[in-house]
């Protein structure tokens, strides 16, 4: 019985090498549009499904594949009589491999002035059933939908050792593709209908790299990528230098990005498990990192520095005189990179730092299920906040107020953060208790308290907070409000000359 293989693909690389090797071992080829051309032009022999068929493609290539000549090939279990029998009674021959992948649904998506109608013609129909029919069968049929297993097979093929966990193998990789697609497709119909939390929530991730373990070394862990977001991602970095990120640098990284994201000036971000150990605004980003660093000198050991602009020779003199885990940049000149590489063990981020992240949003797994909530992106404004105080705030007080508010939303609750001239200097993060975490902001910052202000995530359900404020030097508060003792804070900041606004916005992080 002679062997067929159906061959329609939409990536074409390497699919002549891969056809012309099947003819060699015997396979007569069976072809669609694009690809039967392809094969032709290559002088591969090749004859068109329409010729199985005896139908012509329709609807503009809508329908070609869709019959039961196709399907009735692939679907049948060669060792079932009854199956076998109704093949020969209706002329249908079976097939024994099935090359499909798909149209370029993803590429058109994130392709810059696609149209809806141009993204719905590319989502691909006969495709997914061809695969989907041979997967399913595959005790009898070898299905490959990745160019990447073409040299696999051909040498299971040339060996005669396309054995059944070969094909399992690759009935495995149809279906992760297929949910794939089918998820990327859920997610466009979610966004055009405005169906932000549909009766089933369909995610789905590209690996990035199997990481050497997770948070510990008894964890295993992988990175993945959405496929539909490249904008500040650091799946979307590009590494200069260094060995690879691990589970912890990922996690970090990423709050890096979060952070400065929130920065238009020259703004540098270290960080710290998760949490801002020191940020530094100023009209320079050498002035912005002294502020960074000096603002928890010893945290800042170890940990990952984001910068928003280029990072210079002078900047990468200050780097590299201190063990950092990573340094991501927009760009490096070509001194400070020359300089930074000589350092083994740091690791080096280049990334566009002109968008806003993208992600819409987060997801949170908890045992048995998922949490999926919008992203916080909310950003206040002067125009937004409410002056509750007798004093009003300072010019300078208001712009390190809005500096703070930037930072302690990216602070572990209860988080506090105190700052001063465009740099923080003390920060309280993920205590159980407000007047905790403030505690340990003011301890923090020492005598620099005296004169700054202070950004709580959320409101003060009690005054003492705002005493303990007080005590330290503090001139101006920056918080939610919305809590039903409220007057009890304005009332002690009034006692004691302090600025308090409100912004009814809460930035609670878990």
């Amino acid at each position: 019985m002679k062997k067929r293989a159906l061959i329609s693909v939409s990536d074409k690389q390497g699919i002549t090498d891969f056809a012309k090797q099947l003819v060699e071992f015997g396979y007569e080829i069976i072809s669609t549009g694009g690809t039967l051309t392809a094969l032709q032009k290559a002088g591969i022999p090749a004859i068109s499904v329409e010729d199985i068929t005896g139908f012509p493609e329709i609807l503009d290539g809508r329908v070609k594949t869709l019959h039961p000549f196709i399907h009735g090939g692939i679907l049948a279990k060669q060792a079932d009589p009854e199956h076998v029998s109704q093949l020969k009674a209706h002329s249908i021959e079976r097939i024994d491999i099935v090359i499909v992948n798909l149209y370029p649904f993803k590429q058109t998506l994130l392709k810059k002035g696609a149209t809806r109608a141009d993204k719905i013609e590319n989502i691909d129909i006969g495709g997914p059933t061809m695969l989907r029919a041979a997967a399913k069968n595959y005790e009898n049929i070898t299905v490959v939908v990745d160019p990447a297993d073409y040299s696999r097979v051909l040498e299971a093929l040339k060996n005669n050792k396309v054995h059944d966990e070969l094909r399992k193998q690759l009935a495995a990789k149809v279906f992760r593709h297929t949910a794939n697609y089918d998820a990327m497709i859920s997610g466009f119909f979610n966004e055009i209908t405005n169906d932000e939390f549909p009766e089933t929530y369909t995610a789905t991730y590209e690996k990035v790299q199997t990481l050497r373990y997770g948070e510990n070394p008894h964890q295993r862990a992988a990175f993945y990528r959405d496929p539909r977001q490249e904008v500040l991602s650091i799946a979307a970095a590009k590494q200069l230098h260094g060995k690879a990120l691990s589970y912890n640098n990922i996690q970090d990284a990423n709050a890096c990005l979060e952070i400065i994201s929130e920065y238009k000036e020259p703004t540098v971000v270290a960080v710290k498990h998760m949490n801002p150990c020191g940020i530094g605004v100023a009209d320079s980003l050498y002035t912005a990192f002294q502020k960074a660093y000096a603002a928890d000198p010893i945290s800042i050991f170890g940990g990952i520095v984001a910068v928003n602009k280029e990072i210079d020779q002078s900047l990468a003199e200050q780097l590299s005189g201190i063990f950092l885990e990573i340094i991501i940049a927009p760009s490096f000149t070509e001194e400070a990179l020359a300089l930074l590489t000589t350092k083994k063990n740091i690791r080096l981020l280049t990334l566009s730092m002109d968008e806003l992240p993208s992600m819409s949003h987060k997801l949170t797994s908890v045992n048995g299920g998922l949490l999926v909530q919008s992203m916080d992106h909310a950003r206040v404004k002067e125009a937004d906040l409410e002056f509750v105080t007798r004093r009003k705030p300072t010019e300078a007080e208001l712009c390190d107020l809005l500096f703070a508010w930037k930072a302690v939303k990216h602070v572990k609750s209860n988080a506090i953060v105190l700052a001063k001239k465009q740099q923080t200097v003390g920060i309280g993060a993920g205590q159980m208790n407000r007047v905790g975490a403030a505690t340990i902001a003011i301890n923090q910052a020492e005598e620099q308290a005296i004169g700054a202000v202070l950004a709580s995530d959320a409101f003060f359900p009690m005054p003492d907070t705002v005493e303990a404020a007080a005590k330290a030097g503090i001139t101006a508060i920056i918080q939610p409000g919305g809590s039903k003792r409220d007057q009890d804070s304005i009332d002690v900041c009034n006692e004691n000359g302090i600025a308090m606004v409100f912004t009814k916005v809460r930035h609670f992080k878990h």
